[in-house]
């Protein structure tokens, strides 16, 4: 790991420092400076990893809910029918279909 190295190379310089004396401490200051830029160039200079989104065909959540959707509208559709009509068809299957219209929302807003 690159912040190993970085430690590795800090301790070398405070090990010849103290081999050298304080007559080379500005030499060996700059000379562990100078690695740091270099560190830190390098890590600038490669792009970030970018995160991998999870594909839709990666996840079958979306697919579940559909077929649960339309297995659970068959039973709601034939008791609102019996029970109230038309217009309580249309609220239930509104309400399936907003529930499926939110998770995909959310699906293309968590990108």
């Amino acid at each position: 790991m690159a912040t190993e190295d970085i430690r590795k190379d800090l301790r070398a310089a405070v090990a010849a420092r103290q081999e050298l004396g304080p007559e080379y401490e500005l030499e060996v200051i700059e000379g562990f400076l100078a690695k740091l830029d270099a560190h830190t160039a390098q890590h600038l200079a490669t792009p970030p990893v970018k995160a991998e989104t999870p594909s839709r065909e990666g996840d079958p959540g979306g697919l579940a809910l559909a077929i649960v959707s339309v297995a659970a509208g068959i039973p709601i559709t034939a008791i609102a029918a019996t029970q109230e009509g038309a217009f309580a068809i249309v609220i239930c299957w509104g309400g399936l279909v907003g529930i499926n219209l939110a998770r995909s929302i959310s699906r293309f807003i968590g990108r």
